[in-house]
């Protein structure tokens, strides 16, 4: 793919990692392959499930009025029908054996998919199977994308920071406001950072009402989202590191105070136009880490004794502990810093807040197998900490929550048989009424792209899209082969 040179910042443990998880998918594709071989021949690619028909949804699915500089929070429609079919596909066959891009970000509007490919965004139209150059606009960068977030506005612009050239070692400086319809540049901006005994200071970014905001480590700063205009400007004080932030409704930052034998942690609430904090809420002693899941409302997870997530806590708007919630000794998933590998306190996609419940998955059952399984989505209550609802998979699936739609969650129905039909679910949270949005299926070549580890997830505009987060080239015996990267799915037309 001719979007620069691919990068070299690739660990070995990460490396490790990816090629576990592709050879459970390859022993998986073995079992599986003769039964869908049969399947596949059928159609010659893609096979679409569904009734034809649709059923009210008794969940209200009205959201408060918002202003074009707000955060979006879309309220999905339901499709015409069940049956689904493809709105968009990116792949190439242009990459030599051994070759890899780092492809962090994948945002949606109606119009437009865009991803990130290495120091590249680009913008493809739907309804395309595209390959390279068929971009409907490119965005170069000084250097590789280091830092993202997930947000949109309402008007589709989003921000990302990369570094300041075409070095993987370069400094990670810059914030880049971009409107996803078009690919334009709204404004850049540079930021400082510093060498530590860790090496350059950890970044982040996120965005909120007006606001676009960022972390080094030695400080933090906002920015108008209309002009570019810096508005504030923290160091930090202590001996406490400014190390990420969580946008969307509102704007919380995570303090990491290094002390001679430990690190404590702070979470504050800030004014996004001031830089000012509202309250600080101070974490327990002891904690490894802590991942901020929501800003308004504000819900932290906690990592106590371990590096994985052990609870989560719900904070009130003055910053006291409303409700703990135990997650059993690992019985439930909060996977965090999956989702775009830059070490993003916010990137949490196992896990969803709405305005009072936070919806998390269990891990999957210890008696299942990789055919044969099955998990839930359990949903407690912030004020209390106690369960509300639970939603089954069923046997042959895993279900995963992916975001709120109005005061529904909307949900992914992963087939772990792979001859279940994939889908798209809306659940209600106060009945538990679970209701179908589009059934599908993938062919082999797309495997890999419905996998949470690996890739993206985005519900927008009617669409489902999975983005892979690496492109990698084909094996040393293969000379070419077409690598999917990214695939939309929609509800098909009556």
């Amino acid at each position: 793919m001719s979007f620069g040179p691919p990068p070299s910042s690739f660990t070995q443990s990460a490396l490790a990692a990816d090629g576990a998880r592709r050879i459970r998918r390859r022993r998986l594709i073995g079992v599986m392959a003769a039964v869908l071989v049969v399947v596949l021949c059928a159609g010659g690619g893609f096979l679409w499930f569904g009734t034809g028909g649709s059923t009210p949804d008794d969940g209200k699915a009205d959201a408060a009025p918002q202003g074009r500089l707000d955060v979006r929070e879309t309220v999905e429609e339901r499709p015409a029908t069940t049956r689904g079919q493809m709105a968009f596909r990116f792949s190439v066959d242009d990459m030599s054996p051994g070759e890899e891009y780092e492809m962090p970000g994948t945002w949606a509007t109606d119009k437009i998919l865009a991803k990130g490919i290495n120091r590249t965004l680009v913008g493809f139209k739907m309804g395309k199977d595209a390959s390279t150059g068929d971009e409907t606009w490119r965005t170069p960068l000084a250097g590789p994308i280091c830092g993202l977030t997930r947000h949109v506005t309402v008007e589709g612009r989003t921000a990302v920071l990369h570094r300041s050239k075409n070095d993987p070692e370069a400094p990670c400086d810059h914030v880049a406001f971009v409107d996803i319809d078009t690919g334009e540049k709204v404004w850049e901006k540079e930021f400082p950072t510093s060498e530590t005994v860790f090496g350059q200071d950890p970044t982040s970014v996120s965005i909120t009402h007006g606001t676009v905001a960022v972390t080094w480590g030695n400080g933090s700063a906002g920015y108008d989202m209309d002009t570019g205009d810096r508005l504030w400007k923290k160091a930090r004080v202590s001996g406490c590191e400014h190390a990420g932030l969580a946008g969307g409704r509102g704007l919380l930052m995570l303090l990491a105070c290094v002390h001679t034998k430990d690190t404590t942690y702070q979470v504050q609430k800030l004014n996004p136009r001031t830089g000012h904090a509202k309250w600080t809420y101070l974490v327990a002693d002891g904690v490894k880490g802590v991942n901020l899941l929501s800003a308004e409302p504000a819900v932290i997870a906690p990592a106590a004794g371990d590096v994985q997530v052990t609870h989560l806590i719900s904070l009130d708007d003055r910053g006291k502990r409303r409700a703990t919630i135990g997650l059993e000794g690992g019985h439930y998933v909060v996977n965090c810093d999956t989702a775009t590998g830059f070490d993003a306190v916010d990137s949490c996609p196992s896990t969803v807040v709405s305005g009072d419940q936070v919806f998390v998955m269990s891990r999957e059952d210890p008696h299942g197998d990789m055919v044969n399984n099955a998990n839930r989505i359990v949903s407690f209550d912030l004020a209390t900490g106690k369960t509300v609802k639970k939603f089954e998979s069923g046997n042959g699936q895993l279900l995963y929550p992916l975001r709120m739609s109005g005061d529904q969650l909307l949900a992914y129905r992963e087939s772990s048989d792979r001859i279940t039909p994939m889908g798209v679910v809306s659940l209600n949270p106060r009945t538990g009424k679970e209701t179908p949005y589009f059934f599908f299926g993938l062919p082999l070549e797309g495997w890999t792209l419905s996998d949470l580890e690996l890739s993206d997830i985005v519900v927008q505009d009617g669409r489902i899209f999975f983005g892979s987060r690496r492109a990698t080239g084909p094996s040393a015996e293969k000379k070419k082969e077409w690598t999917w990267l990214v695939i939309g799915i929609e509800g098909a037309k009556r």
